[in-house]
């Protein structure tokens, strides 16, 4: 077994423990071969050929790009209002007084139709007056419970709504409502001077029905 000329100091030795020969470098001008780059950072990367690519995930928009503005949500179904915030402008107990004073004067002209007619013991003048109290009733509680005003309550601009949406309380719970305004004349009429103290300005009906007032201009 030849180990090499000692003579020739660019002949490699053989290993003698190992009979199988070395892999021989490429020599001096050789082109080698580079080993694959890898794609740099930020860069899409190729999948392997027949394997599906997988979408990341949607870039989020960096700092100093401009985000839609939250809504801040209020309270009651109300928009908020200068001045108010979340809290609707809840109509006060003079407002509220006048209201119903000028609807009760809408009654007036009726009322004394009837009383004349009495009196008089004209059967056709107290029913003509009759009817027009009815009338008046029922159209005041049909505007009441549609639209939330009655005459009373439109000329001094305030409105029935309903305390969880802000929205008109409807026919039937605008009845209800006035059925219910018999605990407020128990007790002195106390269930009437209520809203004066009262924080949503509550008439005991208004709690009741979960109704309040509240002023539109």
């Amino acid at each position: 077994m030849s180990f090499g000329s000692p003579n020739n100091p660019y002949e490699k030795p053989q290993n003698p423990q190992n009979p199988q020969q070395q892999p021989q470098q490429p020599g001096y001008g050789y082109p080698q071969q580079q080993p694959p780059q890898q794609p740099g950072y930020g860069y899409p990367q190729q999948a392997p050929q027949g394997v599906p690519q997988q979408q990341g995930y949607p870039q989020q928009p960096g700092y100093g790009y401009p985000q839609a503005p939250q809504v801040p949500a209020s309270a009651y179904g109300y928009p908020q209002q200068p001045g108010y915030g979340a809290q609707p402008p809840y109509a006060n107990w003079g407002q509220r007084f006048l209201g119903t004073l000028v609807d009760g004067l809408v009654f007036a002209v009726p009322y004394i139709l009837v009383i004349v007619g009495a009196n008089a013991r004209t059967a056709a003048l107290s029913l003509i007056g009759g009817l027009a109290i009815l009338g008046l009733a029922i159209y005041q509680l049909i505007i009441e419970g549609k639209n939330g005003q009655t005459l009373g309550k439109k000329a001094l601009g305030i409105r029935l709504v309903r305390e969880i949406d802000g929205q008109p309380l409807g026919v039937g719970m605008a009845f209800v409502r006035r059925l219910a305004h018999f605990l407020d004349s128990l007790a002195c009429y106390l269930g009437w001077l209520w809203p004066a103290w009262d924080a949503k300005r509550q008439t005991f009906a208004d709690k009741i029905c979960s109704s309040i007032v509240i002023r539109t201009n």
